[in-house]
């Protein structure tokens, strides 16, 4: 099959987008071929902070209710892939929403809500962050948390979050959990990148890896190109193995340094966790509309067309499909 032609019949579901949302990035979606998204629609906000995201988000998909809809199930995605939409996954980069109330979970769930992150760096009252000193692991309350999510279907995401505590969820949890948008240690030695170990043991627990192209976390930083992170992936699927592993871009289209720092400090404006990146995406994949250009890497990388329809999409879809189906 044609590279165009095999890109447009793909199923693209990227595992984490946090961009400046609006009609560019929507028309971005569709010009890249995006199905469906984990979109970040709280970081540090607690619950009612969070809710006025969750309203906003439904009014801009109403308003663009011709280019998107929200994603609740695969079945959602796959109709999106059908009507020529991009499918939104409502996600949280961390369980500070939840704050100390275990049926919040449920209700941010009705509204949509299918991915959520343990911790976002630091700790919290469910565990620790991959910054902070000292990892205590997965407090009781997390595990309630775990059950709870469990329970109702919404996966598990530990990509920001630290080694003790990932270990932790991964063991606790009676349903599949994920990196959703993580880097390998072999290939650069960061706090955030996964160990080869760390990444075997979520696999071996039918986990998933979700690989992202963040440029701090890729061995050659802002100088890396699309056939750098194409690399990357494969070092992961040479892992784990190829019905494992999906991508999750970490796009941040539209946002600059401000943002960055308010990422990159503690609860969003206490101490500094990190320098304040200055970032330039990959050669070829500058933009959510770039996605083509992923599929013609994989290609040009002698990937099969099964391998590439997997992690693509089609591996996220599976796992969504276990986690989400209650």
């Amino acid at each position: 099959m044609a590279q165009q032609s095999l890109h447009d019949d793909l199923i693209v579901f990227d595992g984490l987008i946090i961009s400046d949302w609006g009609p560019e990035v929507f028309g971005a979606m569709r010009a890249g071929g995006l199905t469906a998204a984990n979109c970040t629609c709280s970081v540090w906000e607690g619950f009612r902070d969070t809710m006025r995201n969750i309203g906003a988000w439904n009014g801009m998909i109403r308003a663009h209710s011709d280019s998107l809809l929200k994603a609740r199930s695969t079945d959602d995605i796959r109709r999106a892939k059908a009507e020529g939409k991009t499918g939104i996954v409502l996600g949280f980069q961390n369980t500070t929403a939840f704050e100390d109330r275990l049926e919040y979970i449920e209700l941010f769930k009705d509204m949509g809500v299918g991915i959520v992150q343990m911790t976002y760096n630091t700790q919290n009252l469910v565990g620790s962050g991959c910054y902070e000193g000292r990892d205590s692991g997965l407090s009781d309350f997390g595990h309630e948390v775990v059950a709870e999510m469990n329970r109702v279907g919404m996966l598990c995401d530990l990509s920001h979050v630290g080694p003790q505590t990932s270990r932790d969820v991964i063991e606790a949890s009676k349903r599949p959990v994920a990196y959703s948008h993580c880097l390998p240690y072999g290939l650069k030695a960061h706090p955030r990148n996964k160990t080869d170990d760390q990444l075997r043991f979520i696999a071996e627990h039918e986990g998933f890896v979700g690989v992202t192209m963040f440029p701090p976390f890729l061995a050659a930083g802002n100088d890396a190109t699309i056939d750098d992170y194409v690399a990357a992936i494969d070092y992961i699927v040479n892992l784990v193995g190829e019905e494992s592993v999906g991508f999750g871009t970490d796009f941040t289209m539209g946002y600059g340094a401000k943002f960055f720092e308010y990422l990159n400090r503690d609860k969003g404006y206490a101490r500094q966790l990190t320098e304040i990146w200055k970032v330039e995406f990959p050669d070829g994949l500058e933009s959510v509309a770039d996605f083509p250009n992923l599929t013609a890497a994989m290609q040009r990388a002698g990937w099969s067309e099964t391998k590439i329809r997997r992690i693509m999409g089609e591996n996220w879809l599976s796992l969504l499909d276990r986690v989400w189906t209650v």
